[in-house]
């Protein structure tokens, strides 16, 4: 999703014959701008973090189904092997661990992936602070 930007026209050069109210109204206008881009931006980032976090919760959902067929096939090997006492539940309980680190390994990485500071707007916060910092330099 690309946000749209609008083009901020150099500064024109000093002269004699701007006003105040000229001044007030090209600062107005910019402001306005600034402020419009930066939701824009602010909104761009924050889609991204959403789609992070859908990929962070269906790996844990995978995970967690993953995990419980393991579990399945770890019961099925205890039955197996109460049963018959021969060599099929053992392949059954190969089969089983192995389901089991595979989901495990696939939760772990989704619950990495839902921290609380993936999903701050990094970018729009850095390019506030630039936006302050000029605001104060062009103040003095």
């Amino acid at each position: 999703m690309q946000a749209r930007r609008e083009v901020i026209e150099p500064f024109p050069g000093p002269k004699a014959e701007r006003s105040i109210g000229s001044l007030f109204s090209d600062l107005a206008r910019e402001t306005s701008l600034l402020f419009r881009q930066e939701v824009a931006l602010a909104k761009a980032e924050v889609g991204e973090k959403v789609s992070r976090l859908g990929v962070g919760a269906g790996l844990l959902a995978g995970g967690g189904i993953i995990a419980y067929a393991g579990f399945l096939a770890l019961l099925a090997a205890a039955v197996l092997g109460l049963s018959k006492a021969v060599e099929p539940w053992l392949a059954a309980l190969i089969v089983g661990v192995v389901v089991l680190i595979i989901g495990g390994a696939l939760a772990w990485i989704g619950k990495n992936r839902l921290t609380a500071d993936n999903l701050a707007p990094r970018r729009t916060m850095r390019s506030l602070q630039d936006d302050a910092a000029w605001a104060k330099e062009q103040v003095r």
